[in-house]
């Protein structure tokens, strides 16, 4: 497809795990297309997938009307689904096969000229293969783990880490009063932004995270000084990434045709089981999973996933595909998917965040 034509018709789709925010981003892709420039815009649904299935449909400024604040998305996700690694099934078994052609074919049909792919690693490393076979693509970056590269921050990391912060707050109040200590055990995958940031703004005594393997005896130590200093109850903030010294991450399971195959969970359990078996404390567990992914964005998030939305519309048509919109400071600028996509980008050892956290006196397990 040349990158050359006049841009009238703009596609859109969300893949990857939900975040809070997405409808904010089409909202703003919607009217900016609409308003702003004149463009039409049609929506492929249920991420990659609408575009190897043709499942598509027209978006108007009165589809888009009172989405701003819901969370979720109106066109639909799936973290599986990638045109080049397709599941099919011949002779009785599943294969995997490359119908990238298929959305080449699907384009046309509908009549678009660039798309915009809402989406974290995952997504934007099959928007950056996409690109490189000749489709019109601009990124923007999407997930609440806060682990992409190139970019500041993404939109729904700010509502996931208030919804930890409230939980921690809930936390608190019934540690405190029947003496126990409290695991929270929060999303980010291979990064510690969730944990890190809710765990200071939660007041926690305890944060574990991956860049950090953790020594359970500091752990328990950390409990065993506030005991003696009269402070009868602990909170400890585990991200579903952390993992002792010399030992692995806990996987809960793992799906054979998602963009990550890998699930994390359970390393709440075991510290909370090793904490109860040391201390003889009472040790609760409680895992937000899901709950960090839903309901209504922040503030904060509408406004990000807004001025991306706008962004991204703004860089199809100054012709700047193979592009991501990405927050840098307080500015929205472009960046090279290539430089995106890859790696993650992990909490810093040397992050204000972490020195903050050990000048407040919470344990970080090491």
């Amino acid at each position: 497809m040349s990158t050359a034509k006049k841009v009238r018709r703009i596609g859109v789709l969300t893949g990857g795990g939900d975040a809070p925010g997405l409808n904010a981003v089409i909202r703003a892709v919607v009217k900016a297309a609409i308003r702003e420039y004149g463009l039409s815009v049609v929506g492929f649904l249920n991420g990659f997938g609408g575009l190897i299935k043709n499942q598509a449909r027209e978006l108007t400024e009165q589809d888009v009307v009172g989405i701003l604040p819901r969370g979720g998305t109106i066109l639909g996700t799936t973290n599986r689904d990638n045109p080049f690694h397709y599941p099919v099934i011949k002779g009785g078994k599943k294969e995997f096969v490359d119908v990238s052609d298929r959305i080449f074919e699907n384009i046309s049909i509908h009549g678009v000229d660039a798309l915009i792919i809402i989406g974290g690693d995952g997504s934007l490393a099959i928007a950056k293969e996409l690109y490189e076979k000749g489709l019109p693509v601009v990124g923007v970056p999407k997930t609440i783990d806060n682990d992409l590269q190139a970019t500041d921050q993404t939109f729904g990391f700010d509502t996931a880490l208030t919804t930890a912060t409230e939980a921690l707050d809930k936390l608190h109040t019934t540690a405190e009063s029947h003496h126990r200590v409290m695991v929270l055990e929060v999303m980010g995958r291979y990064a510690g932004w969730i944990a890190l940031a809710a765990g200071i703004a939660g007041g926690a005594d305890v944060i574990l995270i991956p860049e950090i393997p953790y020594r359970i005896e500091k752990v328990i130590e950390k409990i065993s000084q506030r005991e003696v200093q009269g402070k009868k109850f602990s909170i400890i903030v585990v991200a579903e990434g952390a993992r002792p010294v010399g030992g692995e991450m806990v996987v809960q399971r793992k799906v054979e045709d998602s963009f990550d195959p890998i699930r994390l969970g359970g390393i709440g359990q075991v510290v909370a089981q090793q904490v109860e078996e040391a201390t003889g404390k009472e040790t609760r567990v409680t895992v937000l999973g899901h709950l960090q992914r839903g309901g209504s964005p922040t503030a904060y998030d509408r406004i990000l996933a807004t001025r991306y939305g706008t962004g991204a519309v703004q860089l199809v048509m100054e012709g700047r595909f193979g592009h991501m919109v990405s927050l840098k400071g307080t500015s929205i600028v472009a960046v090279p998917l290539a430089e995106v996509t890859g790696r993650i980008r992990t909490v810093p050892l040397d992050s204000d965040l972490l020195r903050t956290a050990r000048q407040l006196g919470i344990c970080l397990g090491d």
